[in-house]
């Protein structure tokens, strides 16, 4: 174990090419000169920082930073494919539209309240018939206003959202640059 052997001799001890160690000793990772033991030391220390993910950063990889996105958004996909399945989500467009339908039946029936009115009260004063229908009026006119309140500020709640992930991200990735540069 304390014989120094060739690169050639050396691969075919751990079963790669020569050109495989060569590119080992010019990386650092065996140093000429050294015996079997001390090559043997190094080689597996380099695949054990390989398998481990610290090596391939100077390819601009970082493995375990890839593996544990790709896990979180397998997560993410799951938890939408979830909440659809239970009926808690449905994409923004589907529920506008729907928002928009209910809104039309809506109105609707309010252009067709004053008619209805007429033909079951006929002797309904005027005055009382312009008090409900300004009544009527502005209960649609609320609920429009409401509930465009309540879509702008849920869509604003998701916009932040997304924002503080994005900036949650940042910082971590920053981090993790900084802990690289210690």
């Amino acid at each position: 174990m304390n014989a120094i052997v060739s690169q050639a001799e050396f691969a075919q001890m751990v079963g790669v090419s020569e050109a495989s160690i060569s590119k080992r000793v010019s990386e650092g990772v065996l140093t000429r000169g050294e015996n079997v033991h001390a090559w043997l030391v190094g080689y597996c220390e380099h695949l054990r920082d390989q398998a481990a993910g610290r090596i391939g950063e100077t390819l601009g990889l970082d493995l375990v930073q890839e593996r544990a996105g790709l896990a979180k958004a397998q997560r993410e996909a799951q938890e939408l494919k979830n909440a659809v399945a239970r009926g808690e989500y449905a994409p923004i467009g589907i529920l506008a539209d729907v928002l928009g339908l209910a809104s039309s039946a809506i109105v609707d029936r309010m252009d067709q309240f004053e008619g209805q009115v007429r033909k079951a009260c006929p002797d309904l004063p005027q005055e009382v018939l312009l008090i409900v229908l300004r009544i009527m009026a502005d209960a649609r006119n609320e609920w429009i206003r409401s509930t465009s309140q309540l879509v702008n500020k849920e869509v604003e709640a998701m916009a932040q959202l997304d924002a503080d992930e994005t900036a949650a991200l940042d910082i971590r990735a920053g981090s993790a640059e900084e802990g690289d540069a210690a």
